[in-house]
C-alpha cells in the first residue's frame, strides 16, 4: 500500500506539470502552484494544463492554486520548478509557510550570476535555518514532452540527505521514469545549468550546416570544459560521465524539444535574439 505523501510542486510550466502528474499518479496528494488564477481554474475543472500539455490527462490527485502559502502549507516535499529568473524571489516567500520537517528540492536548471549561486545554495541561504540539510536538486535529460508521452526517461536526485533521495525516488519513479541518486549536488546542478550554453551552440551549428563531425567536436570539448569548471567549484568529475552530465548534454544539444537548442538554431538562421526568444516562448512541450 502506498504511503501517501503531501507534495507541493511550484511552477505550472512544462516540467512542473509532468512532475506533479508523476507524483500524483503514484497515489500522492499533489498541490500545484501556478501564478495565474485562471490557469488554476482550468486545470482543476478540465484536468489538463492546456498551456503546456493539452494532450496529458492529469491525475485526479492534483489540485492547482495561485495561493503559494496554501500550496506549501503542510507539504512534506516541495518541488520547485519555477524559471531560474524568479527562483530567488520565490524561495524567501516559503519561509513563513514551511515546517522544519519539509524537504525542498530544486527542479530548476540555472545559476544566479551575482553572487554566483546554484539553486540549492539559494534554498539553503533562505531556508537552511528552518530545514537544515533537507535540500536536493533534480536534474537529467528530462525533455518534458517525452515524459508526458510516457517515453522512457531517467533523472538524478542529488542530496547529502539520504532520506530525501530515497523518498523522491519512490515518489516520482514509474515504469517509464527511472530516478537515480547522487551525493554530488554541486556537480549535478552545474551539469544541468552549464550544458544549456552548449545546446545553444549546437543549435547554431546545425542551422549553419557545419556537419555532424563538428557537432561531435562541440559535444566532447563542451564536456571537457564544463567538467573542469565544475571541479574547480568542488564537484566530482565522475558526475559528468553520468545521466546528469553526458546524458543531459546529449539530449539537450541534439533535440528539437530543447528550448536552448531551438534558440541557437533560430540565431543560426539569422534571426535576432529578440525574435528567437519570441519563437521559443511559444509552448511546444
Amino acid at each position: 500500500m502506498t504511503d501517501i505523501k503531501q507534495v507541493a510542486v511550484l511552477g505550472g510550466g512544462s516540467f512542473g506539470t509532468v512532475l506533479a502528474n508523476l507524483a500524483a499518479s503514484n497515489g500522492h496528494e499533489v498541490r500545484l502552484w501556478v501564478r495565474d488564477a485562471d490557469q488554476a481554474l482550468r486545470i482543476n475543472s478540465e484536468g489538463v494544463n492546456t498551456s503546456y500539455h493539452p494532450e496529458l490527462q492529469l491525475s485526479e490527485n492534483i489540485s492547482a492554486s495561485e495561493d503559494l502559502g496554501g500550496v506549501v502549507n503542510g507539504a512534506e516535499y516541495i518541488l520547485v520548478a519555477t524559471p531560474s529568473s524568479i527562483f530567488n524571489k520565490i524561495i524567501p516567500r516559503l519561509e513563513p509557510h514551511i515546517d522544519s520537517s519539509a524537504f525542498v528540492i530544486s527542479c530548476t536548471k540555472g545559476i544566479q550570476p551575482d553572487p554566483f549561486s546554484t539553486m540549492t545554495e539559494i534554498i539553503s541561504k533562505h531556508l537552511g535555518h528552518v530545514i537544515g540539510d533537507k535540500v536536493g536538486a533534480l536534474s537529467g535529460p528530462n525533455l518534458a514532452k517525452e515524459i508526458a508521452d510516457q517515453k522512457i526517461a531517467g533523472t538524478v536526485i542529488a542530496s547529502s540527505n539520504k532520506t530525501l533521495s530515497s523518498e523522491i525516488k519512490t515518489i516520482l519513479s514509474s515504469n517509464t521514469f527511472k530516478v537515480f541518486s547522487s551525493a554530488d549536488t554541486q556537480g549535478v546542478e552545474l551539469a544541468g545549468a552549464l550544458k544549456n550554453i552548449y545546446a545553444i551552440i549546437c543549435g547554431m551549428a546545425d542551422a549553419l550546416g557545419v556537419g555532424e563531425n563538428a557537432v561531435g567536436l562541440i559535444l566532447t570539448r563542451s564536456m571537457a570544459e564544463m567538467s573542469r569548471f565544475a571541479v574547480a567549484k568542488g564537484a566530482n568529475p565522475i558526475t559528468f560521465l553520468g545521466l546528469a552530465g553526458m546524458g543531459d548534454l546529449v539530449a539537450t544539444c541534439t533535440s528539437n524539444l530543447s528550448r536552448n537548442y531551438k534558440l541557437g538554431y533560430h540565431l543560426g538562421t539569422g534571426l535576432s535574439l529578440e525574435l528567437s526568444l519570441i519563437h521559443i516562448s511559444e509552448p511546444t512541450r
